[in-house]
């Protein structure tokens, strides 16, 4: 999730379990701060090979077996710079930031993006896809609890914070059933079996949700308006991706044709041709507008390349006005 939320989520854990007074503000400065180095993994990157962050983006400080190790290291480094000015002995440092740290993995695996829990034993992306990677309405209450626990010392409002974390994400698994249920109504209505089925909350919501399937040789798109006031908002579909088809041209022990099966691997597999960009991959599980094709990220491949030069990654941000119109009509129903 946002840096925010991924802060104030790390706070609250080690501010409910401090002690009243101003040890209730340390733990959430370190909290704060651990919760959100795990994703310090940005900074893996390679001028030569744009494709290298997605592989390590929510990877190895992302799973599980290392949370001890990264709760150390911040602490190591926090204590130092902080903890010893603020009277805190080593392993009070070292808690709170272990429970700080130990909040970010599992925050990011309730998003759709993917998080490499169980790393290094296996390589699945995991995704329970019960928030989105940006909410208001989860992030503020949290924040406002944690603020009021370190200012008043009182770690009951942590406690209080985290029940509302708890009780956000059991509402948002609760959507993304029903929204799972009127995906599969709607793929039967059209007389489609399908061979998996995912639905995704849509920007900083959990009321409408992007649904996507697969049949035999498509993927289907489409965006339900969940539980409260229930409409379907139909949308496109797109041939799968099928190299020989689609890619003709691409010599399959090119540097972009491996380029391609690392797209496909971080897409859990959700990939097409760009109907607009013939030489264009697209990840069609993530868009602006949840019933549309038009894709957040891609790679470029170039027939012209060398043999051992990489793809392009692409990241299209389209806007405007229409279209934050046209959300907000998914949102209120009309």
């Amino acid at each position: 999730m946002d840096p925010l939320t991924q802060g104030v989520l790390g706070a609250a854990l080690p501010q409910a379990t401090a002690a009243r007074g101003k040890l209730a503000a340390s733990a959430g400065l370190f909290g704060f701060l651990a919760g959100m180095a795990a994703d310090l993994d940005v900074l893996i990157r390679s001028g030569t090979d744009p494709l290298l962050f997605l592989e390590y983006h929510r990877q190895f400080t992302h799973s599980l077996v290392f949370i001890p190790v990264g709760g150390l290291v911040c602490a190591l480094l926090l204590h130092a710079v902080l903890g010893k000015r603020r009277g805190l002995r080593f392993r009070q440092s070292w808690l709170f930031c272990t429970l700080g740290y130990a909040t970010h993995a599992l925050l990011d695996a309730c998003t759709t993006y993917g998080t490499m829990l169980l790393w290094p034993f296996s390589d699945a992306r995991i995704a329970w896809n019960t928030i989105s990677i940006i909410d208001p309405l989860f992030t503020l209450p949290l924040l406002l609890a944690v603020v009021l626990a370190g200012r008043r010392g009182r770690p009951l409002f942590a406690r209080l914070g985290l029940l509302w974390a708890c009780g956000y994400m059991a509402l948002g698994l609760w959507q993304r059933n029903e929204a799972m249920e009127m995906g599969y109504a709607l793929a039967a209505q059209r007389g489609h079996e399908p061979l998996r089925l995912e639905a995704k909350p849509s920007f900083a919501n959990i009321l409408v949700w992007k649904i996507v399937y697969e049949t035999g040789d498509r993927y289907y798109v489409d965006a339900v308006r969940a539980s409260w006031a229930p409409r379907v908002f139909a949308g496109d579909s797109v041939e799968k991706l099928v190299i020989h088809r689609d890619l003709p041209w691409l010599d399959r022990d090119s540097q972009q044709a491996r380029d391609v099966e690392r797209f496909r691997w971080f897409s859990n597999g959700y990939v097409a041709s760009d109907p607009r960009n013939p030489n264009r991959v697209i990840d069609i599980r993530y868009s602006v507008i949840p019933n549309e094709l038009a894709p957040l990220w891609s790679i470029e491949l170039d027939p012209a390349a060398r043999r051992d030069e990489h793809a392009n990654y692409l990241v299209h941000r389209e806007a405007g006005s229409n279209r934050a119109a046209l959300m907000w009509r998914m949102l209120s129903g009309n």
